[in-house]
């Protein structure tokens, strides 16, 4: 099994503990999803260091007060050249919190879509709050597109799947999948291609139990779901989105 999006650097985990239990758990990769260059930095020396674990370089759209210089875009392309580097990301738009910044959010977006698609990488997109400007955007940016993209922790509803799926996109269902009230997600679980759905904690955010710090030792459970949601048998699931996973991030291979 597979999480194609949780957090590390700065979150407390204990180490190797967390690993161990990860491991136990039947989660075989984990992709450690970087929001900032300095815990891309953290990322890469932990996945360098434990098998099975890959990371992400990006500056996620709340960090978008300042642009990107020079430096910073040669060192995301540095960290990008490690084999264990699969995407750009997490990267996109957040709307949801007052004086977020939306212009110089859209150009950060739209300058790592641009790296991404030079260095021949997917993308890991982050939006919340923002359809209609992430729509426009990567209608807008189809050429850069070529390598793929996820939208991960996918929550916009089934009526809005089409649109993504159009532009190639693949979607990532979390913890948010097991809440009784999630139906929007639900929905758009049943509603997605199987060939499209990929596994996700967002760890340590979002956790199928109610309360708990969330881990990729939670895969299991939602990839249960996922599987109940598509009238599955769990192995079955397990094994394609395993092939997603491929297909999307060919350096995991």
């Amino acid at each position: 099994m597979i999480d194609v999006h949780a957090h590390f650097a700065d979150e407390g985990y204990s180490f190797p503990e967390e690993w161990e239990k990860i491991q136990e758990a039947g989660v075989s990769r984990v992709i450690l999803a970087s929001d900032t260059i300095a815990h891309a930095k953290w990322h890469e020396n932990f996945a360098r260091t434990h098998e099975g674990c890959y990371f992400t370089v990006g500056v996620h759209p709340e960090f978008a007060e300042t642009p990107l210089s020079e430096g910073d875009i040669e060192e995301i392309k540095a960290l990008a050249a490690s084999e264990k580097c699969v995407a750009i990301g997490e990267i996109g738009l957040d709307y949801h919190y007052e004086g977020c910044q939306a212009e110089r959010q859209r150009e950060l977006f739209v300058t790592q879509l641009r790296i991404a698609n030079e260095l021949g990488l997917p993308v890991e997109i982050h939006s919340r709050d923002a359809l209609c400007d992430t729509l426009a955007i990567l209608n807008e940016c189809r050429e850069f597109l070529k390598h793929g993209f996820l939208m991960h922790c996918y929550g916009y509803g089934k009526e809005e799947l089409g649109k993504f799926l159009s532009l190639g996109g693949y979607f990532s269902f979390g913890g948010v999948t097991c809440f009784k009230n999630a139906r929007r997600v639900q929905e758009s679980v049943i509603a997605c291609p199987m060939d499209k759905i990929l596994s996700e904690t967002d760890s340590p955010y979002l956790s199928p139990f109610r309360g708990e710090k969330n881990s990729p030792a939670n895969i299991p459970v939602i990839v249960e779901k996922i599987a109940m949601l598509k009238g599955m048998d769990v192995r079955e699931a397990e094994s394609a989105i395993w092939k997603n996973a491929q297909k999307l991030f060919p350096k995991l291979s």
